[in-house]
């Protein structure tokens, strides 16, 4: 399953793109949706069984603020670049987009909890 996380960027003209990325690609758009298309479009037939993940856009108890702010430092290195990070950078990014997706997770299941309790 390929996992893609949608982030915003807030550029130096104060506008806001979001990437869309995943381990080994990245696209952006002036809107969430926009940047998902761009970046499905690259996937290949093994790769369309995605799980989608809109990051929520501040720090919490499960993504820190200096986590968003090293990540988005990668990614717009890595834009710049080419999408050609040294080695250790690159290992240092995928680890970050995977610590997102368990924080997302860890969101998610809080809500289902919290959900269950309004339910039950």
């Amino acid at each position: 399953m390929t996992t893609i996380a949608i982030l915003p960027e807030r550029r130096e003209n104060q506008l806001t793109i979001f990437n869309a990325v995943t381990k080994q690609r990245e696209a952006s758009g002036r809107t969430a949706g926009e940047a998902l298309d761009r970046l499905t479009a690259q996937l290949s037939e093994e790769e369309t069984g995605t799980m989608i993940i809109v990051q929520q856009f501040r720090a919490d108890c499960f993504f820190s603020a200096a986590q968003h702010e090293r990540l988005n430092l990668l990614l717009a290195r890595r834009r710049a670049s080419n999408l050609q990070l040294p080695a250790d950078e690159q290992i240092e990014l995928e680890e970050l987009i995977d610590a997102e997706v368990r924080a997302t997770a860890e969101r998610s299941n809080l809500l289902l909890g919290d959900l269950t309790s309004e339910v039950g």
